[in-house]
């Protein structure tokens, strides 16, 4: 089994952004803990603060991996790009959140891809990656 884990704007600086929303860690140690975790799964990780290069990602591997793990961060509340992208091709999507993002500023309410996607995952800090990747793996059965 082939996840892609894609990480949006900003996500680039876990472990020092915003500590006590995001947590203190880096995503590269929690990536290593989560490729220990599942060793039957391939994983790829790519983070990039531009859309355009986000959408690419999902272009390349849309058509043959089996699953995307998507933290758009930002980009979720504004692109509708990212949500033709996550439509346009046919390897299930999983929405992440590391913040429970109903519980905070109200533009964040709102997601512009979760209709896109096979399911969304927030408020679980960096556990939301884990859980799932544990859905794409119930999902492809």
């Amino acid at each position: 089994m082939k996840i892609l884990i894609l990480n949006g704007p900003n996500l680039n600086l876990l472990g020092k952004r915003e500590p006590g929303i995001y947590g203190a860690r880096g995503f590269e140690d929690y990536f290593a803990e989560l490729c220990g975790r599942f060793p039957e799964v391939e994983f790829e990780y790519f983070q990039s603060n531009v859309e355009g290069e986000l959408i690419n990602k999902i272009h390349e591997v849309g058509f043959s991996w089996d699953g995307i793990v998507l933290n758009a961060g930002a980009y979720t509340h504004t692109s509708v790009a990212l949500q033709d992208a996550i439509r346009g091709v046919n390897t299930p999507v999983v929405e992440v959140h590391i913040s429970n993002v109903h519980a905070r500023e109200e533009f964040r309410h709102r997601s512009l891809i979760s209709c896109a996607c096979l399911g969304v995952i927030c408020g679980f800090g960096l556990d939301s990656y884990r859980l799932a990747v544990e859905a794409l793996i119930a999902h492809k059965g």
